[in-house]
């Protein structure tokens, strides 16, 4: 049995991270999508202040998948959460326990952070990735409707205001 690793992803990763994330709008039949280029991994997970983190599995050394995530904020809770914006495994690799090790991986980082919530989307058609979230406990939020802005629409909605100054964050005491 091989062993798995999970690691932080760093900047000699990005190469990676964008293999996977090819991999992945392939999968969900959305790869015109999938537009991040090195420059944009770059300025967001490897900046100064990172708003969202990487995660690599590897097994025996050889990369298999990944995970990219960020914290949110539930304002009922008064705490953070950590919401999984992507996971993925190669296919060749998948049913050796890639996914439920970043899983748990990611759940880690959630208690360690003190986080309320661990949450993820998952689309409606991917059986096999449902059937591991039910497996884990994990109940989907069917209240709630999932809604998204882009392109010209958010651009239109964006003119309307004001820039903000920006506000420098400071940790509670």
């Amino acid at each position: 049995m091989t062993v798995l690793t999970i690691r932080p992803a760093t900047i000699d990763d990005t190469d990676l991270i964008l293999h996977f994330v090819r991999e992945l709008a392939i999968y969900e039949k959305a790869e015109h999508e999938a537009l991040a280029t090195p420059a944009h991994v770059h300025r967001t997970l490897f900046c100064a202040n990172p708003k969202v983190h990487g995660l690599i599995c590897e097994a025996g050394g050889t990369a298999v998948g990944f995970a990219v995530y960020f914290f949110n904020y539930s304002t009922w809770q008064g705490r953070h959460g950590l919401y999984l914006e992507d996971l993925y495994v190669s296919p060749e690799h998948r049913g050796k326990g890639a996914g439920m090790a970043l899983l748990r991986q990611l759940a880690r980082i959630a208690v360690d952070h003190d986080c309320g919530r661990f949450e993820w989307s998952v689309l409606d058609w991917n059986t096999p990735s449902i059937a591991l979230y039910d497996s884990l406990g994990a109940r989907p939020q069917s209240e709630w409707i999932r809604y998204r802005l882009t392109g010209d629409e958010l651009h239109a909605l964006a003119a309307q205001a004001r820039p903000l100054a920006p506000q420098p964050c400071t940790p509670a005491p």
